[in-house]
């Protein structure tokens, strides 16, 4: 990312907090993080321990109280002062999470970010997993082909393709006879 770009980022988010608040923050764009989506930007802010015991600082409790004593803040984001950032994950300074924050088990928080066009549709549901490095790449050529402009827009676009071959129509098909024949017996 261009350096004058990511500085202006890191700058806006800053001046949202007081001076302090954050130990390091990482201004990530695609290719930086797998959490990080084509044409997408995004930080990770290191939530600095400021004195506080180091078995007190590992916790859910830790990013609990970040995110209490920093609402002001965190209130700013929301209100656009990044806006074309994709989510910002607040993260305890830990060597831990530095070396490699995105594993998932992290003591972390994120509080903004892009919603899904089709978040609250009724009848639907929100569907989580972990995509192994093939399937995020073959997700993510989706995306920089043209084809989607989010991952979970990519996925439903996978899915939208199986449900049209008549391989599916036949699996479903075969489910109804199985159903039948179990209420018969």
């Amino acid at each position: 990312m261009e350096e004058a770009r990511s500085g202006w980022i890191r700058e806006r988010l800053l001046s949202a907090f007081p001076q302090g608040t954050f130990a390091h923050v990482e201004v990530l764009e695609y290719g930086d993080d797998p959490a990080v989506e084509p044409g997408n930007t995004a930080v990770r802010a290191f939530i600095n321990r400021a004195g506080r015991p180091a078995e007190d600082w590992d916790s859910r409790e830790a990013v609990d109280e970040f995110a209490t004593a920093n609402g002001e803040g965190i209130g700013k984001l929301h209100d656009g002062l990044l806006p074309s950032i994709a989510w910002v994950d607040f993260v305890l300074d830990t060597p831990e999470h530095r070396a490699k924050p995105y594993d998932q088990t992290f003591s972390g928080t994120r509080f903004i970010g892009r919603p899904d066009v089709l978040e609250g549709v009724p009848g639907g549901a929100r569907v989580g997993t972990w995509l192994p490095p093939a399937d995020l790449a073959t997700v993510d050529a989706l995306i920089t082909a043209g084809i989607a402009t989010t991952r979970a827009e990519a996925m439903r676009w996978a899915l939208s393709r199986i449900r049209e071959n008549p391989a599916y129509a036949e699996l479903q098909a075969r489910m109804r006879e199985a159903r039948e024949l179990r209420e018969q017996l």
